[in-house]
């Protein structure tokens, strides 16, 4: 029998065997007014799929950590709901607590506005963190959609003169151009520490959780008008049998009305809800997934404490 070769080594990341390589490590938070790409700018940054994302303003309405770790660092970015002056009702008020919370006790902020240059909507977290004492980092987001980039260089000029940033960078969130740059610029603000979380994490939040996310995402970019910001999405069951996960959800909406929109002629509706939820959970847990979805009526539940509490609200500032 002739000697076979031995297999190709392959190398691992040092981070998984030796954590104790990780010299520093630190909190980023990704701030900035709705809709402007942060949910997308941490799915880029991280690698993979944690926040969901849409075209609507307000699709994020947790804190999020997203866990990037490599051989030397580990960077934990929060991703944080639209900062608002609009405060409009209890759960508006509690989205712009967490965003608002998510700017201290961190080591660097990054700031996002778009290529379309600054708005008024941009003014409100502009002044919350010129406040906080944190060093921080403005993006400017969606260059890919400049037809003429030499019109960033009146932008950055506009924008050094509104606040004493510690960096401007223009990027790409949806193409992923100049996010390697910013990881570099970012790694600068790390402290020299050991890992805050371990080092095969990829976020502070379980699958039950990112379950409900998928669903919801589906519903804000299937549904136009009011019907995405009246619904919440809760996990009635979440189990593992044999090679399936089998997750049953319910879909609560405020009013009556909008419960057979929802559904659909036969059921339609929820069914393309229900089949993209499906494979987006397929895809992010590396399983196969079996989904049944019930839509039921909750008078009022934004602005209803008992029932914000209930559904995974309040409980984050």
């Amino acid at each position: 029998m002739r000697n076979r070769k031995p297999p190709p080594r392959r190398w691992i990341c040092l981070s998984v065997l030796m954590p104790e390589t990780i010299t520093c490590s630190g909190l980023i938070t990704l701030a900035g007014r709705p809709n402007v790409g942060k949910s997308t700018l941490l799915n880029r940054l991280i690698g993979q799929k944690i926040s969901v994302t849409s075209s609507r303003a307000q699709t994020t309405r947790h804190r999020l950590l997203g866990i990037k770790t490599t051989g030397q660092a580990q960077i934990i970015y929060v991703d944080t709901p639209g900062l608002h002056a609009h405060n409009k009702g209890l759960f508006n008020r509690h989205l712009n607590r967490v965003a608002g919370s998510s700017l201290f006790g961190v080591d660097c902020i990054v700031l996002l506005i778009t290529s379309k240059g600054w708005t008024e909507a941009d003014e409100y977290p502009l002044r919350l963190v010129s406040k906080t004492g944190v060093p921080v980092i403005l993006v400017i987001n969606k260059i890919d959609q400049l037809k003429d980039r030499r019109l960033l260089l009146p932008l950055i000029a506009q924008s050094n003169q509104k606040m004493a940033f510690k960096e401007i960078v223009p990027v790409s969130a949806r193409t992923g151009e100049n996010t390697h740059d910013l990881e570099n610029i970012i790694l600068k603000y790390l402290p020299e520490q050991p890992p805050l979380y371990p080092v095969d994490r990829i976020s502070d939040r379980g699958e039950r959780f990112l379950a409900a996310e998928l669903v919801r995402e589906q519903i804000f970019r299937g549904f136009q008008q009011e019907v995405p910001y009246a619904t919440a999405v809760s996990i009635d069951r979440f189990e593992r049998i044999r090679q399936t996960l089998h997750i049953q959800a319910t879909i609560w909406v405020e009013r009556d009305g909008q419960k057979p929109i929802l559904i659909g002629k036969d059921g339609k509706r929820l069914k393309t809800v229900g089949s993209r939820a499906r494979q987006a959970m397929e895809k992010l847990f590396d399983n196969k997934v079996h989904l049944r979805l019930w839509v039921k009526v909750r008078e009022g539940w934004s602005d209803n404490e008992r029932a914000l509490r209930s559904l995974g609200y309040l409980d984050e500032t």
